[in-house]
């Protein structure tokens, strides 16, 4: 195609210049050709791209059509069950309920309700009539001073840097509203994270917000921060699911002089922060740690953050709560499906345990350790539907925490962009132009209809299930397809046996 190009091409240009010439009229088309056929000449000999060099100028359709890929797979090829990491059935169900419209659906299923992976609740004939009251959870144990009125499902940490200011503004006056807190993420308290909502900051491995020039933590500035009326709760990030054992990135293009103003750092560079914290090196570290943010921050709930990996330093710092008898208010349990902005791909699809087993497991160990009544577990990870919900419940959890439903909330549209500064809603980049497309006003008032009607549907479910509050909600509410596989031998194995009688005669 190369040789042809260069050949071919030539012959074109001196061609269309001949005419143009002896017609004396359109010169635009050889000067356009000409143009056309000097890019295809640098595209031959340039030796970067190996598509463009052996298909000059036609090349630059292949890298268009990819940039466009993940709109095409949406718009024309996948079906209603398709789409990662949510399909779109489940996206267009949180559009709806953040609009305020009817979230029913009709003609029935589109799930294989036969296949293994089908999982759904077991309702029964004696259904309750659902509250009307939204579910909350007091957050806070014996040594809080300062405890927490939570409600059952709240925003997960993203970080101003990784959102824009509109998207978190709108996320807090949406948390403001609706009574529900807004976890900063790691990036530190922005102004736009003080809009009335409540706060649960967090605190990464870079103490963004509170660290001295070094990179360490720093009391004063914690202590500055951690008292504001809104900071409600402060949680230790150790790991996140995506990445798990590696540091949040936050991309030279999204690090702003107003955001590095606000982490501390240099603008303009890429901030990796270290995959462990400086201030402590071991569950006893932890815990003490623990004890100091309690009582810097005036007695508030304070807890941490963590991706199941190794099992058996969870349960060393469960060992060192009960020797140093210091315990903290909440856990959160993040599983290997939660999401991110920016991860290698080896991270976010090779490392750390989902979050069903993770929280079978942590439950199983706080209980064997005589520690479950002491705090608080908080799933986050792909906690987005109300059935999501209601399984993390089942599987231990006390109450969860969702981003990328938020983000949807806000109009996200799943185009896989947030580590390039280029979402085209405006929600995940600081590009100005971008963002100017979110309107603050509107998308407030959708985090807070997604959050009340998501919960709504959990009451309703678990009416449905017979239950009259959240307390009974455990495994054996839950049906798996796989139990399917044996059901007939369970429940009928005389009917089975005259079958294969028959068949054998």
């Amino acid at each position: 195609m190369r040789d042809k190009f260069l050949s071919w091409g030539i012959v074109l240009v001196i061609a269309t210049w001949i005419v143009a010439l002896l017609i004396r009229a359109h010169y635009w088309i050889p000067i356009l050709l000409s143009a056309i056929y000097v890019l295809g000449v640098y595209n031959a000999y340039q030796t970067k791209h190996a598509i463009l060099r052996n298909f000059p100028v036609l090349g630059y359709f292949r890298y268009f059509f990819e940039s466009i890929s993940p709109e095409m797979q949406q718009y024309f090829i996948e079906r209603e069950t398709d789409g990662k990491p949510f399909p779109r059935n489940q996206r267009s169900a949180v559009y709806r309920r953040a609009k305020n419209l009817s979230d029913t659906v009709a003609f029935g299923t589109q799930l294989e309700v036969n296949h293994r992976k089908y999982e759904g609740i077991k309702h029964s004939i004696y259904a309750k009539s659902p509250s009307e009251e939204l579910p909350r959870v007091w957050v806070g144990g014996e040594q809080c001073t300062q405890p927490y009125h939570a409600s059952l499902l709240n925003i997960s940490a993203m970080s101003f840097g990784s959102l824009s200011d509109r998207a978190q503004i709108s996320l807090n006056r949406g948390a403001k509203k609706g009574n529900f807190y807004h976890n900063t993420g790691e990036g530190g308290i922005s102004p736009y994270h003080l809009e009335g909502g409540d706060l649960c900051w967090q605190i990464g491995t870079g103490y963004f917000g509170c660290r001295d020039d070094e990179g360490k933590f720093n009391p004063e500035l914690f202590t500055k921060y951690s008292t504001l009326p809104n900071v409600k709760m402060i949680e230790i990030k150790l790991s996140q699911g995506a990445k798990p054992g590696h540091g949040g990135v936050l991309p030279g293009v999204k690090n702003t002089p107003e955001i590095a103003k606000i982490r501390h750092v240099q603008p303009g560079v890429t901030i990796i922060s270290p995959p462990s914290h400086s201030a402590f090196s071991d569950a006893a570290g932890l815990l003490r740690f623990v004890q100091q943010l309690r009582e810097l921050s005036g007695g508030k709930p304070i807890g941490f953050k963590l991706c199941i990996g190794d099992t058996k330093e969870f349960e060393d710092i469960c060992v060192q709560m009960n020797v140093l008898k210091i315990y903290p208010d909440f856990i959160t349990i993040d599983g290997a499906e939660g999401g991110t902005g920016a991860a290698p791909p080896e991270f976010s699809d090779g490392v750390g345990m989902p979050l069903e087993p993770a929280l079978i497991f942590v439950n199983r160990t706080l209980n064997n350790y005589n520690l479950r009544n002491k705090l608080r577990v908080i799933a986050s990870g792909k906690v987005l539907t109300s059935l999501d919900i209601l399984r993390a419940i089942a599987m231990g959890a006390d109450m969860c925490n969702n981003a990328r439903g938020f983000m949807f909330s806000l109009g996200c549209i799943q185009a896989l962009r947030c580590n390039s500064n280029n979402c085209p809603t405006g929600v995940a980049t600081q590009d100005k132009m971008l963002i100017k497309g979110l309107d603050v006003t509107d998308k407030a008032e959708r985090v807070y209809h997604f959050h009340k009607n998501t919960l709504h549907t959990c009451n309703e479910l678990i009416a449905a299930a017979g239950k009259s509050s959240y307390e009974e909600v455990d495994a054996t509410m839950f049906m798996r397809g796989d139990e399917f596989d044996h059901l007939a031998d369970l429940y009928f194995p005389d009917i089975l046996g005259n079958v294969k009688q028959k068949a054998r005669s």
